[in-house]
């Protein structure tokens, strides 16, 4: 008998988990994961903070704590810790309760409310992303019921940004419209604004009236700096104006299985974000009721205690230390072996991802001579690297570029 489901064809593979799928498969000892956007440690192995592990501890020998529904935007805590983290602890929009924070699951379900709240309660639906961004963007947005369009963003010419097409997409956008940008560490480039250039991109969105929405998934992980990392955001919230924020505790916390993120919504008065909070719970209500508590209360532990918070800054930037030494280790070794090109652009892009400038072709050809597996679009995660597999990658790029045009 026919099955009710018969006609469901079978979807295509995520392009970026695809990778992974595809690396496990393969039985080669010599195979390299450059797709995964997860932290790996010189050994190549995931990581869990210490920090995390004794805030994890702790909680667990804490016999008060029970397993009861949280209110559906989360753990007051949490939110308020999140805010003070992206926002800064003296932020003049905290101290007049302009802000409302709801927890949600990481990213991209902050991303996903803060998009249905768009469509509900704001008066465009046109959301501008740039071009290229995170493959889950679009479809987040689309799904949400906004209409997606691009701005220029990254030059292949010289690996880096074309910020001249950047302001005159911006420039012609319809006034009002939403602007997803990447508040540091752009992904999947590695190629982020100067503070000048921030500057430029605020003044003309302003003038337009044009709504950021921020994507912050890389905070302390891009510079090794909580708030240098965050400074893009500060100064759009300085100038008094309106923006949405999702933030995401996987990569700078390593929390990434426990789904841990914020969305911040800024606001003209106290009054608007107690309404736009309202609403915002009539969104997540019936998409899952309320978020789950041990990742989030992770974070507010940490984040609470002044030496946990420490600690997690020194975990974090021997993290993004860690990837600004691959970069220099690849750029060097390229260099040294004489590969074709110029490879600047490695150590001046910068957080988790490098856009290596590599074509489909030459990423085909490296995974199938040298089983080095990467995304289609030549995007590989610097965390993915050691000191032990550079030369092997090195090998496959320099066969690739004067093999494979």
């Amino acid at each position: 008998m026919d099955s009710v489901f018969s006609k469901v064809v079978r979807a295509p593979e995520d392009p970026i988990l695809g990778v992974t799928v595809a690396y496990n498969n393969d039985p080669s000892p010599a195979k390299i994961n450059l797709g995964v956007g997860a932290y790996r440690t010189e050994e190549g192995k995931p990581l869990v903070l210490d920090v995390v592990r004794r805030a994890e501890q702790q909680l667990v020998n804490d016999p008060s704590r029970i397993k009861e529904y949280i209110p559906i935007v989360g753990i007051a805590d949490f939110n308020k810790l999140s805010a003070k983290l992206i926002l800064g602890a003296d932020s003049p929009a905290i101290k007049e309760n302009r802000v409302t924070t709801t927890q949600c699951l990481s990213g991209t379900g902050s991303l996903r409310v803060g998009a249905e709240f768009l469509k509900l309660h704001y008066h465009q639906s046109v959301i501008f992303i740039p071009k290229p961004t995170w493959g889950n963007h679009p479809k987040i947005f689309n799904l949400a019921g906004l209409s997606v369009e691009y701005y220029r963003y990254y030059d292949p010419a010289t690996r880096g940004l074309d910020f001249q097409g950047l302001l005159e997409d911006l420039g012609a956008a319809p006034s009002g419209a939403i602007v997803l940008l990447h508040a540091c560490a752009h992904n999947p480039t590695g190629v982020d604004p100067t503070p000048e250039q921030w500057e430029q991109i605020r003044q003309l969105m302003r003038s337009k009236s044009l709504l950021p929405f921020f994507d912050s998934a890389y905070q302390g992980f891009a510079s090794g700096s909580l708030d240098t990392d965050a400074q893009s955001v500060r100064t759009f919230v300085a100038d008094g104006g309106e923006c949405l924020i999702a933030q995401s505790y996987a990569k700078n916390m390593g929390l990434y299985g426990e789904r841990v993120g914020a969305l911040s919504i800024v606001c003209k008065s106290a009054d608007v974000a107690s309404k736009v909070e309202s609403q915002v719970k009539l969104v997540v209500r019936p998409m899952y009721s309320s978020p789950p508590i041990h990742g989030a209360s992770i974070v507010a532990t940490i984040l609470k205690s002044s030496d946990m918070y420490n600690d997690w800054t020194i975990e974090l930037k021997g993290m993004a230390d860690r990837i600004i030494s691959m970069r220099k280790q690849l750029f060097e070794a390229l260099k040294t072996k004489g590969t074709p090109g110029d490879w600047s652009h490695i150590i001046k892009q910068i957080g988790m991802f490098t856009f290596t400038g590599l074509n489909k072709e030459q990423v085909a050809f490296m995974t199938k001579e040298f089983h080095v597996y990467m995304t289609s679009d030549g995007r590989i995660s610097m965390a993915g690297l050691s000191s032990k597999t550079v030369p092997h990658l090195v090998e496959a790029i320099h066969a690739a570029v004067t093999q494979v045009v």
